[in-house]
């Protein structure tokens, strides 16, 4: 059963405390605690946001959305690392999040929403897949082996041999904290190329500090990066440790890329109440 509390704080012996309806959905293995807070009575510290994201004694997760309202949009989108600090934009969590307020009642065959990048544009596909629009790229920055740019966040792109044997959390952390990146953060992408249109990619990801099982910033970047038609149309299918996503793009210029896509499968593991003093 869907539901919503109406007053999400109760007394216990004295003591005020939060009993929140949470939500537990998924893109690919990149997993997020959702909370529908229209109505703004939940605010939560950073320190009840790292809780909640902390696997083994909170929930667990990558990280923690609030679903809110926005004047002239289906929906705000605000997004939390599993540090408990607020984030940059990120693809599979939006996907999520626009699956969430489907099933919260905003019934819609396209969303329009605004999140900490500007708006995005997303759709649920007839198999399920949500498919979102990303921000345009103006900026890619080749450096020999490596490549930087932004997809809603920073992004450190790097093609590897047998990407299944690689350490992502040593050699991501190695370079997420190097002094180029250490006081921003990068997220670190690795990418194998499995052809001309498909890719493998593994991410070392700030804010969580541990390998993750997909990101969607991360393939964007990742796919850009690499992308076969140097103009027009590029079509570029995603291998992740948590399953598969495409990315769809223009390609205008060598580093700008336009109509950036991002699709693949979002879904609800399960929901539950959660006491927090």
């Amino acid at each position: 059963m869907w539901f919503r509390l109406t007053e999400p704080f109760e007394k216990l012996n004295d003591k005020l405390f939060m009993n929140i309806h949470f939500y537990k959905y998924h893109g690919t293995g990149n997993d997020f605690v959702l909370i529908d807070n229209r109505d703004e009575k939940i605010q939560l510290t950073t320190e009840q946001v790292a809780f909640l994201c902390r696997r083994h004694f909170g929930i667990g997760a990558d990280g923690l959305m609030e679903l809110r309202n926005a004047p002239g949009y289906d929906f705000r989108m605000v997004y939390y690392n599993a540090d408990g600090k607020e984030g940059s934009m990120c693809g599979n969590g939006g996907r999520c999040l626009v699956k969430f307020a489907h099933h919260m009642g905003i019934h819609k065959s396209e969303f329009k929403f605004i999140a900490v990048d500007g708006e995005h544009y997303a759709s649920i596909e007839l198999n399920g897949w949500v498919r979102l629009k990303m921000k345009n790229v103006s900026s890619l920055e080749r450096n020999g082996n490596y490549d930087l740019l932004d997809t809603g966040s920073p992004h450190f792109v790097k093609s590897v041999d047998r990407i299944t044997e690689l350490d992502v959390v040593s050699e991501g952390r190695s370079i997420r904290y190097s002094d180029r990146f250490k006081a921003d953060g990068v997220n670190v992408n690795f990418v194998e190329p499995l052809s001309s249109t498909k890719l493998y990619v593994r991410t070392y990801e700030r804010g969580v500090e541990d390998e993750t099982n997909s990101c969607g910033t991360g393939v964007t970047a990742a796919a850009i990066a690499n992308a076969h038609n140097d103009r027009g149309f590029n079509h570029v299918d995603i291998r992740t440790k948590g399953g598969k996503l495409y990315v769809e793009f223009d390609r205008k210029d060598d580093d700008v890329f336009e109509d950036v896509w991002l699709a693949g499968p979002a879904e609800k593991v399960f929901d539950g109440f959660i006491e927090l003093k």
